[in-house]
């Protein structure tokens, strides 16, 4: 079916994360603005791996001087592993962040003002040159079983001395419960939720459902699965997903 015959109108879409924590986002500001009905529902979940599974990694977080965070996700895990093990992370460890976000996020856990805390904009890149002034660290780089392969590559590719350790595993959740429940639009942002569609589903078929996917890994898997992709993110002219669903719908709602 060509692309342009699928344009049908939209009244409803699933957003495949969570919940934000309230009303105050844009896919909120999206739903008011075109009236449309907008679920989420997660189709992954993390899990963390339990210290004694840790333990047969023969990592010594005793060894390691910094800790590179790319996730809230990798700050809970690390810290979650840390006191499983009963291990006291000492007050000069240093810990590189690849956002903000995720350096604040550390107050859950530690006195912000007296830590040695890097943040980045939003990439390991962003963090190169003070990653640089800090060469001869020993970087402890707590990840999923899925890590991100971009910041894998520009630590082992600028010849730094880190060790990935699994931490949490990324798990298709169990969505049983949407199996006669219909939306217009499918909004997907990673490769592993593409996963998780067909484990739940393994006859999924796509008919007139729009599939939305932000990323270039979440292009491919959608397109690899066979499936249509409708609305890619992010494009020069719609930089964030709601962006993208915005001017589709505005387009086939006429």
């Amino acid at each position: 079916m060509a692309l342009e015959d699928r344009k049908k109108k939209v009244k409803s879409i699933l957003v495949t994360l969570p919940k934000p924590e309230n009303d105050k986002n844009p896919y909120s500001d999206l739903a008011k603005k075109l009236n449309l009905k907008i679920d989420f529902r997660s189709f992954i979940h993390v899990e963390g791996v339990p210290a004694k599974e840790f333990r047969k990694d023969k990592i010594n977080l005793a060894d390691f001087t910094a800790v590179i965070f790319t996730s809230r996700n990798s700050a809970d895990h690390f810290f979650r592993i840390c006191e499983e093990m009963r291990y006291d992370v000492p007050s000069d460890m240093k810990y590189f962040c690849l956002s903000e976000t995720i350096a604040l996020y550390l107050q859950k856990y530690i006195q912000y003002r007296k830590r040695k805390i890097f943040f980045g904009k939003q990439t390991a890149v962003d963090l190169a040159e003070v990653l640089k002034k800090h060469a001869d660290e020993r970087f402890l780089y707590p990840c999923s079983d899925v890590a991100a392969e971009e910041t894998q590559r520009f630590l082992l590719d600028n010849g730094y001395d880190f060790t990935p350790a699994v931490l949490f595993r990324t798990v298709c959740s169990d969505l049983s419960d949407l199996a006669d429940v219909f939306y217009d639009i499918i909004a997907f942002f990673s490769p592993s939720s593409i996963q998780s569609l067909y484990k739940n589903f393994p006859d999924f078929k796509q008919n007139d459902t729009r599939i939305a996917a932000f990323g270039a890994t979440t292009h491919k898997a959608v397109l690899e699965a066979g499936l249509i992709l409708d609305i890619p993110a992010p494009m020069p002219d719609a930089p964030s997903m709601t962006m993208a669903i915005d001017e589709y719908v505005k387009q086939v709602n006429k």
